[in-house]
């Protein structure tokens, strides 16, 4: 049967790509896919992860038991979404510690969910990828236990990070994370962050950079397009902790002391 050859090659998936691989396109093809469902999942084929989104038992495989992919479930979690932020680490290998919340970027994400004790967000793409028509920037494909994945790309995970550090964990866990990198393509990182137009962004990537630039080999002359596009005025590393910390003028930037001095390094 047709759907047979669809399951072998999508692990997990939404019903409007059994409908569109099927070719159906009426409300009472929509309907005959219903039941086609609802029967698999009697019959322990198919587990329904929520509305529109299932994922294939391999046959033998007690549904009850079977560990579906979480990068999978949130790949699928929407038609456009693209795994980013911390779940983007993860799946780069770069991620400092082991998250049970699952990241994807999307226009229009619909409310998290959970599934198995996983709990799977979706966060809009930044306003101004939405009217570029950018949103596809520094996005790729990883090929993750059969099935295609949109991730984005280190660079891009890397200053999307820095732009919104709560979807990261925090400083100390970014910080700690980056500390297992030791190579970016660093004409890209500055191309994303012109792309993106925040000058906090900037200077938050640009401080990065510098602190690390013997270890990274960061060229003066990528510091330097950063540096153009610093804030005019002081703006704070961290927005939601507006206090005392430690300025760094080639930045304009209020670091927080225990980002500035790594706190969390010397704590065992």
């Amino acid at each position: 049967m047709r759907y047979e050859a669809f399951f072998r090659s999508h692990p997990v998936f939404r019903k409007k790509e059994l409908m569109d691989y099927l070719e159906i396109d009426t409300e009472s093809g929509s309907r005959r896919v219903e039941a086609l469902l609802g029967y698999h999942r009697r019959t322990g084929r198919l587990l329904q992860v929520r509305r529109g989104l299932y994922a294939v038992v391999p046959r033998g495989v007690s549904p009850e038991h079977y560990l579906v992919d979480p990068f999978q479930i949130a790949a699928k979690a929407e038609e456009d979404a693209v795994l980013s932020h911390h779940t983007a680490l993860e799946l780069h290998g770069w991620a400092y510690s082991v998250w049970h919340c699952f990241l994807f970027s999307a226009k229009e994400p619909s409310r998290a969910f959970e599934f198995r004790n996983n709990r799977f967000r979706g966060v809009r793409f930044p306003a101004v990828l939405r009217r570029k028509d950018s949103e596809q920037a520094e996005v790729e494909t990883n090929y993750h236990r059969d099935l295609d994945i949109p991730v984005t790309s280190l660079e891009r995970t890397i200053v999307d990070c820095f732009t919104r550090p709560d979807l990261a964990g925090g400083w100390e866990e970014l910080w700690r994370s980056l500390d297992f990198v030791d190579y970016f393509k660093l004409d890209r990182i500055v191309a994303y962050v012109a792309l993106l137009e925040n000058a906090t962004t900037a200077a938050k990537v640009g401080f990065y950079l510098e602190r690390n630039r013997e270890r990274l080999m960061v060229g003066e002359a990528y510091l330097r397009e950063l540096e153009k596009m610093r804030p005019k005025s002081v703006h704070y590393l961290d927005r939601s902790r507006r206090r005392s910390g430690r300025y760094v003028p080639r930045w304009n930037l209020m670091v927080p002391e225990e980002v500035a001095t790594q706190l969390w390094e010397q704590i065992l």
